[in-house]
This record gives structure tokens, C-alpha cells and sequence, in this order.
């Protein structure tokens, strides 16, 4: 489990959105590839994304954790503020071969 907050300076808010800022969903993905990477070490090229949902906002300063299930080449994962989910999704590294 990894915990992490998106001040309310960081360089992605500002338009996003004007009055009430967001978390930008790329940056929560961000976290989640850091999650994966702190836990299971460097990332191999060609990282695919098939499955992503965005349930609810994060609002910048909140505290939010990712929880990861599974390992190479195909992790799951959860973002989560407090017991609220806020995305799920999978991590797919590309192994060369075609489905």
C-alpha cells in the first residue's frame, strides 16, 4: 500500500479546474506506476493500460492510497481515500506477443 497527496500547488492544477481543482487522472496513474515500481522494482517498456475507471475526484491536499494486487506482467489496482474508491484498473506489460 502506498499513501500520497497531490498538493495544492502541484503544476498539473491550475485550468483543472478553474474554482474547484481536480486531480487530473494522469496523475493519479502516475502514483499508481510509482506504487508498482516502489514495490516490484523498475517498469519494463511498453506498458499498456486496457482496463481504467475513475469513480470519484481527488481533490489536491487529500490523502489517497493505492493498492496493488498481483505482479509482472499484469498488476491490478485500487485508489482509495479512506474506504472510498476512487479508480480500479489494470497494468499490462506488453510481452511480445499478440492476443
Amino acid at each position: 500500500m502506498s499513501a500520497f497527496t497531490i498538493p495544492a500547488d502541484h503544476p498539473s492544477l491550475p485550468g483543472h479546474f478553474p474554482g474547484r481543482p481536480l486531480v487530473p487522472g494522469v496523475v493519479v496513474l502516475d502514483r499508481v506506476m510509482e506504487a508498482i515500481e516502489a514495490r516490484d522494482g523498475a517498469l519494463p517498456a511498453g506498458l499498456r493500460l486496457p482496463q481504467v475507471k475513475f469513480l470519484q475526484p481527488l481533490l489536491p491536499g487529500e490523502v489517497a492510497r493505492v493498492e496493488l494486487d498481483g505482479g509482472a506482467p499484469r498488476w491490478r489496482f485500487r485508489v482509495l481515500r479512506g474506504d472510498d474508491v476512487l479508480a480500479t484498473g489494470e497494468v499490462v506489460a506488453d510481452t511480445g506477443t499478440t492476443a
